[in-house]
């Protein structure tokens, strides 16, 4: 039988078990992580930070595969043509446009794209960003790699860009375990 200090025990047990499980539900709802293992190697092999992929994808489709109405797919949100674009500058040779419904393709193609983007603009998140969202056309007329978020001349983009980034520290420090850091 259960003393009154035993049930203490018993309860203060269940309330650390259950705060951590209701933590863990909020945080899956409030800042979703899925395929960290794709992030993870993808972010290794093309040197690419992966809470800035997880940020990106978050940003894109908040981790739920979908079309939007500009035909962009994915969990990266890659178009048609980007994926031509991707293919070409890769070197590939058999991309299928359903490819792109691929969760562990999608992020293996929008991840290459990233580390193009940020090549061009010298390692510059700013402007690869900019050029993720609004094309490197729209990056290059802003400045480039020179530019800051306010130079950005969309509402939208501005706004993708600020979230890309505010999002890959909340990545970074909430799930630095399971992404790598």
């Amino acid at each position: 039988m259960l003393t009154l200090a035993g049930l203490v025990v018993v309860g203060i047990i269940a309330i650390v078990l259950l705060s951590d499980f209701f933590e863990k539900g909020i945080r899956e709802v409030a800042l979703p992580l899925r395929h960290e293992n794709v992030i993870r190697q993808q972010a290794e092999e093309k040197d690419v930070d992966a809470a800035l992929i997880a940020a990106v994808i978050y940003s894109e489709s908040r981790f739920v595969d979908q079309t939007s109405h500009a035909d962009a797919r994915g969990l990266m949100q890659i178009t048609p043509d980007t994926a031509r674009e991707i293919e070409k500058l890769s070197g590939g040779t058999t991309f299928e446009l359903d490819d792109l419904s691929d969760s562990e393709l999608n992020i293996r193609y929008g991840t290459f794209y990233l580390a193009h983007l940020l090549d061009i603009y010298g390692g510059d998140p700013v402007a690869a960003l900019a050029a993720y969202n609004a094309g490197p056309g729209n990056a290059d007329a802003w400045g480039g790699s020179n530019m800051t978020v306010d130079d950005i001349e969309f509402a939208e983009t501005r706004e993708y860009v600020k979230t890309v980034l505010e999002k890959q520290r909340e990545y970074r420090h909430i799930y630095g375990l399971e992404l790598g850091y």
